[in-house]
């Protein structure tokens, strides 16, 4: 991973340099990548002998995935990159940080940590130039900006990070043959997704599985959901707020969007095995009832990874699909996405780190990953058809209409909070409580961390 080559803008069609066609995994000038953008950065960058190292969280085939992307960097620039992959992350880059030897890059799974890392000094300020891109070229670009700008050493605000590889958790997964043989068609606004709900109903089916178990971590599925509420109930602004508790967690506010939760959850009619079984199924279990004959449920809501408990064999765009979560009608709100994603910061002034910042911007850096596996691009400038399976192109696609982006925010919260009370205060609302009482409870334990 540590081969050095410079392939310069006269060999795009070549290769030339010491890199041979098997340092990358596309050979340059071949297919319908963006290989405009990596001319342009190859030409704008020389920087033979200088070495950095990037530490974070990515093993196994996400490391091997990433480094396939570096090799590009190095092909590019003549540059070396380290890419070290920690299974701690979160601890590691604390611990190098602590004892003055960060890594150049770090990889970033939340931008929590960043936000603590940058208040010491440990994290720097990306260029303006990148800030302004990232607001032109990504979508809900201001969003992905607001993500990473916290107070620096001296107070002010600064951004301190670039979001690279994100997660899409606004997804509602069904099994279109179900929907065919009921004669029911995807619903594109909240208003349509209630309409939907009671004609299942009326029509003597059970409109959705709903699942909190996960062990030690139960309740964790209906803080998204109630994230996903907020966002198309209220402004982003106030989602920001709730995050930070300036919104107090008992604000009418978020109780509404805990009540616009259990409008779904708490209702027996609408959830199959009854309000009752909330609780106590398993999220890797509630899905299950979309794929019986005749089907327990027809739709439920989970982020991109659950496809992993569907039944084996399963074939996503077939077997099961999944539409975009929608926003009310009614609300003047636009598109509001929930996800996730990782956060690139500079822990060192580098020339290198720089430049390795700026390759992120590139169609190429994003394509490279989008065309295998794993990957999603809020990059307005990439070739979506290069996605490696329709799903993904999918998924890519809500992201890109997105107009609000706005990150899980029970990770954001101080752990006690959103690791913590908000879990275990959504098993109490499902079990009858109020969501006002349980609102009421979990603010008591955020002023109980002041």
């Amino acid at each position: 991973m540590k081969a050095k080559f410079l392939a310069g803008a006269a060999a795009l069609a070549l290769l030339s340099g010491t890199a041979s066609a098997q340092d990358l995994k596309f050979p340059i000038g071949e297919g319908a990548f963006n290989w405009d953008s990596y001319k342009a950065f190859d030409e704008k960058y020389n920087l033979d002998g200088q070495k950095i190292t990037v530490l974070g969280p990515w093993l196994s085939v996400d490391q091997a995935l990433f480094e396939s992307v570096i090799a590009y960097f190095e092909a590019a620039t003549g540059a070396d990159v380290e890419y070290i992959g920690a299974e701690g992350f979160e601890q590691q880059v604390v611990i190098d940080a602590e004892a003055g030897s960060p890594p150049d890059v770090a990889v970033f799974p939340q931008p929590g940590l960043m936000r603590g890392m940058a208040a010491k000094g440990q994290v720097l300020p990306m260029a303006p130039e990148i800030v302004q891109w990232t607001k032109d070229n990504y979508a809900a670009g201001q969003s992905w900006v607001d993500l990473v700008t916290f107070p620096g050493t001296d107070g002010a605000a600064n951004t301190f990070g670039f979001f690279y590889k994100v997660d899409v958790k606004s997804l509602v997964w069904y099994v279109p043959e179900n929907f065919e043989d009921a004669g029911y068609e995807v619903p594109t606004t909240m208003e349509e997704l209630k309409a939907l709900t009671d004609q299942i109903v009326a029509d003597g089916g059970t409109p959705w599985c709903i699942g909190l178990g996960s062990g030690g971590a139960t309740g964790w599925p209906a803080t998204d959901w109630v994230e996903d509420m907020m966002l198309r109930t209220t402004t982003p602004e106030n989602y920001d707020k709730w995050v930070s508790n300036e919104l107090k967690f008992n604000d009418p506010i978020v109780v509404n969007a805990i009540d616009q939760f259990g409008a779904f959850a708490k209702n027996d009619a609408y959830v199959s095995g009854g309000a009752g079984s909330v609780a106590s199924t398993d999220f890797r279990d509630s899905p299950k009832g979309l794929f019986a004959s005749p089907p327990q449920c027809y739709m439920h809501r989970q982020a991109s990874f659950i496809p992993s408990f569907f039944p084996e064999g399963t074939v996503i765009g077939e077997d099961a699909d999944f539409f975009y979560f929608p926003a009310f009608a009614e609300q003047d709100l636009g598109q509001p996405v929930l996800g996730a994603g990782t956060t690139m910061g500079l822990m060192k002034e580098s020339e290198a780190g720089r430049a390795f910042i700026d390759f992120l911007t590139t169609p190429i850096a994003h394509e490279v990953w989008m065309n295998q596996t794993g990957f999603l691009t809020p990059h307005k400038g990439v070739n979506t058809d290069l996605y490696g399976d329709p799903t993904l192109k999918k998924m890519g696609d809500i992201l890109l209409n997105a107009t609000t982006f706005r990150f899980d925010g029970s990770d954001l919260m101080p752990g006690g909070v959103g690791a913590g009370v908000f879990w275990t205060g959504m098993v109490d609302y499902v079990g009858g409580k109020s969501a006002q009482e349980v609102a009421d409870s979990i603010q008591a334990t955020w002023d109980s961390l002041q």
